[in-house]
C-alpha cells in the first residue's frame, strides 16, 4: 500500500483527488501494521510522515486522520465555567 501511494505521488498522473485518497488509504494501513506489532510504532510515524512530506510538496493535503484512541477515552466536552464561591464568613468569638 505504501509503495503504491509512494508511486502515485512521484510517478503517475493521477488526480490530486485521487492521490490523497491512495496515501490516506497508506497511512491507515500503516497505523494498523503499527498497533498489530508488525511495525514499530516510530517507523510506521516516519513512513507516514514522508509520504506526507511528498503530498504536501504536489500541493494536495487531505484532512488528517484521526489519531487511534486504543484504550484512551474521548476528551470530555468543555464545561461551563464554575460559580465563583461564596465570600466566606469570619467568625465572631
Amino acid at each position: 500500500m505504501v509503495v503504491k501511494a509512494r508511486r502515485a505521488l512521484t510517478e503517475s498522473p493521477t488526480a490530486s483527488s485521487e492521490r490523497a485518497a491512495i496515501t490516506t488509504d497508506a497511512v491507515r494501513a500503516l497505523d494498523r501494521a503499527a498497533a498489530k506489532g508488525v511495525l514499530h510504532k516510530r517507523n510506521a510515524a516516519r513512513r507516514k510522515g514522508r509520504l506526507m512530506k511528498q503530498l504536501a510538496k504536489l500541493g494536495t493535503a487531505p484532512a488528517p486522520a484521526p489519531a487511534p484512541t486504543k484504550g484512551r477515552r474521548k476528551a470530555a466536552p468543555a464545561a461551563a465555567p464554575a460559580a465563583p464561591a461564596p465570600a466566606k464568613k469570619s467568625r465572631s468569638k
